[in-house]
């Protein structure tokens, strides 16, 4: 067996340089079953962080869908089969009634590339709004969006970006609805900016939750501003919910349901096969009409049996699991033992989060709400060495980011709980 350091050589010569890895020591993960992962010297770690396998790593449902479909008919949709109807009928049927249709991808990066061009068949317009401290995946158009890893290449003079929303620190010092309007004044600035440049308003795409942000507190209704906004200049709205959706956020299926907004398409990846390359974009009839007359698109691979056969089965693990109510009883465990700790550790600054995804903002001083950036990174790889797998975000790079595979229990989250008071007690105070 290869030891670490030779690991980490070969995937440089191999893969090039500067391809990222978790951790100060990388992790070498042989195994995964549930909400654990074990390493090539047969040590087993909690899984707080992957929302890939969704419904548990190596589900023997979703395995035993992939090898049954496998062993039967692989091919593209230019055959017909029944199992792309069955899964996006079944799929759409989630969404508000008037979302009736999908096309079937192999990633998300490719289903927020379609959607940013339904929006152009639509309004005849280029024009997008994003929010400063967002991902949305790496194909050229769709990584124009992000400010905070540009490309280096790429005409990106078609986008605009606004302050990523921030319940600790929100936009003009108020929480709440005012800073619900003052996100909206920034959208409609953007708007207004790009009517005047000429290039005009298409599309606003956000993550519902804002999870890339650092996942805010933001009550339904808090988007109603901004999404009137939007349909005034006759832009759409497209709800990324690769990170909220499938049942995560615990109150609802769907990130924008959770927070009461009706989006125009909708984007989905990561969970969605449970590890299988599987990916979508849903939207209306009409919107799809446009996109079709306007583009011509075709996936090898998207919605071939195989994948339709795995996803249908993560649907069917989430409603016979009963997955939803799980991420909201323990999400609401979870976050109560955080506040707890809260009391004993001053570097915690905020908790929040919805279901299944998770965490505490790290602060050198609560008055000040400087953030611990340095003491979040030193937190996760010491979390990493006593055995549970966690990681940072937000616009500071200080919030712990808590987000396991579904069937994540209260023992679980105990478990965690225990080992981050640990963490917290030993590791010197934050000094960033």
């Amino acid at each position: 067996m290869s030891s670490i350091p030779d690991m980490v050589a070969r995937r440089r010569r191999l893969l090039g340089p500067n391809v990222s890895t978790f951790y100060d020591d990388p992790l070498h993960l042989v195994r995964g079953e549930g909400v654990w992962v074990w390493d090539a010297e047969g040590r087993k770690y909690l899984d707080c962080y992957n929302n890939v396998p969704h419904v548990g790593h190596c589900h023997p449902r979703v395995v035993d869908a992939i090898c049954a479909q496998a062993r039967t008919l692989n091919t593209h949709t230019r055959y017909l089969h029944d199992g792309i109807l069955d899964y996006v009928e079944r799929l759409t049927a989630t969404f508000a009634s008037d979302i009736t249709t999908a096309i079937m991808t192999c990633t998300g990066s490719e289903a927020n590339d379609i959607a940013l061009r339904m929006a152009e068949a639509v309004t005849a317009k280029r024009g997008v709004i994003a929010t400063d401290h967002t991902y949305h995946g790496n194909t050229t158009v769709v990584a124009q969006l992000s400010a905070t890893n540009p490309p280096a290449t790429g005409d990106g003079s078609h986008v605009r970006h606004v302050p990523a929303p921030d319940s600790y620190r929100p936009l003009g010092g108020v929480a709440g609805m005012a800073h619900a309007q003052a996100f909206a004044d920034k959208v409609q600035a953007a708007i207004d900016d790009l009517e005047a440049s000429g290039i005009g308003f298409s599309a606003l795409i956000l993550c519902p939750a804002f999870l890339n942000e650092g996942f805010p507190v933001l009550d339904a209704g808090w988007l109603d501003p901004t999404l009137a906004v939007v349909r005034k200049a006759g832009g759409l709205f497209i709800a990324d919910e690769v990170q909220p959706g499938f049942a995560r956020n615990g109150e609802a299926f769907w990130g924008h349901q959770r927070i009461g907004i009706k989006p125009d398409i909708v984007t989905m990846g990561k969970p969605m096969g449970n590890g299988h390359p599987v990916a979508a974009v849903a939207t209306t009839a009409d919107i799809m009409a446009e996109f079709r007359s306007t583009f011509r698109y075709f996936n090898t691979f998207g919605g071939n049996p195989v994948s339709c056969a795995a996803a249908m089965a993560v649907l069917d693990v989430i409603a016979d699991e009963g997955l939803q109510e799980n991420a909201r009883l323990v999400g609401i465990h979870a976050r109560a033992g955080l506040e707890e700790l809260a009391t004993r550790h001053e570097c915690i600054g905020d908790v929040r989060g919805y279901g299944l995804f998770f965490g505490a903002e790290l602060v050198t001083d609560r008055r000040s709400k400087a953030p611990a950036g340095a003491y979040a990174i030193r937190v996760a790889n010491e979390m990493r060495r006593r055995g549970v797998l966690m990681n940072k975000l937000g616009v500071h790079y200080n919030t712990l980011k808590i987000r396991p595979p579904m069937p994540f229990s209260i023992s679980d989250a105990d478990f965690m709980l225990g080992t981050l008071d640990g963490v917290l007690t030993d590791l010197a105070p934050a000094h960033d």
